[in-house]
């Protein structure tokens, strides 16, 4: 296991507008202390090894199971077109077939990709450094939000689905990290989350971010 890792006391916030139009909408949070690095070779024949339940006729047939019906719907529900904006396995799956398995990045991405493949649900990382320490949570952005905190950062148009805590948006929720947030070689503590929505049970949200945390110890 990773030097230290510092599960948040409760779920991260959701605002209570967001909370009551799409119930089970949830957002679960930790910190590691780790570094990156490469994969050990155990992670990597772990990746080997989960391609082979990628198969074109199990791709299709992944819409219609429970996590990710759930995820479709719940895009949908949002204003996105789930077969052109793919859910997060679903995306993990199609790029596997198109390149044939599963590549090995570093042990952060092989990790965060391990926890989808196994879980159905999503994790992302941010640059512990600059999120709050109360967390992230989801809201909708407001006038004169941009995402990020550098001069890369773009401006946002108000009632956008966000990732943000008091100090900054971090990321678009189900897309882009913000400009500067990403995990580098200099990064120390790294802040992972992952997202549910309804149709989710939460214990599978806490799941993955065990997953990915197992894996991040696995050198």
């Amino acid at each position: 296991m990773p030097e230290e890792v510092e599960l948040s006391a409760a779920p991260g916030f959701v605002e209570p507008e967001l909370r009551a139009e799409f119930p089970g909408l949830r957002l679960d949070w930790l910190s590691v202390h780790t570094r990156l690095r490469n994969s050990p070779p155990d992670v990597r024949e772990r990746l080997r090894s989960l391609s082979n339940r990628y198969r074109g006729a199990s791709v299709v047939a992944m819409r219609t199971q429970p996590i990710p019906h759930a995820y479709r719907a719940f895009f949908r529900q949002i204003g996105l077109d789930p077969d052109t904006t793919r859910i997060p396995s679903e995306q993990v799956a199609v790029t596997r077939l198109l390149h044939g398995n599963l590549r090995s990045v570093n042990l952060l991405q092989d990790a965060l990709l391990i926890a989808v493949v196994e879980t159905g649900v999503p994790v992302w990382a941010l640059d512990g450094s600059l999120v709050d320490v109360g967390g992230p949570g989801i809201r909708t952005s407001v006038q004169g939000d941009r995402l990020g905190t550098t001069e890369y950062g773009s401006h946002l148009p108000p009632g956008e689905l966000v990732v943000a805590d008091s100090q900054a948006v971090h990321a678009t929720l189900f897309g882009d990290i913000a400009p500067g947030h990403e995990v580098t070689s200099s990064t120390e503590r790294i802040v992972l989350f992952s997202v549910g929505v309804e149709g989710v049970p939460a214990i599978h949200v806490e799941e993955a971010l065990w997953v990915c945390v197992e894996a991040l110890g696995c050198g």
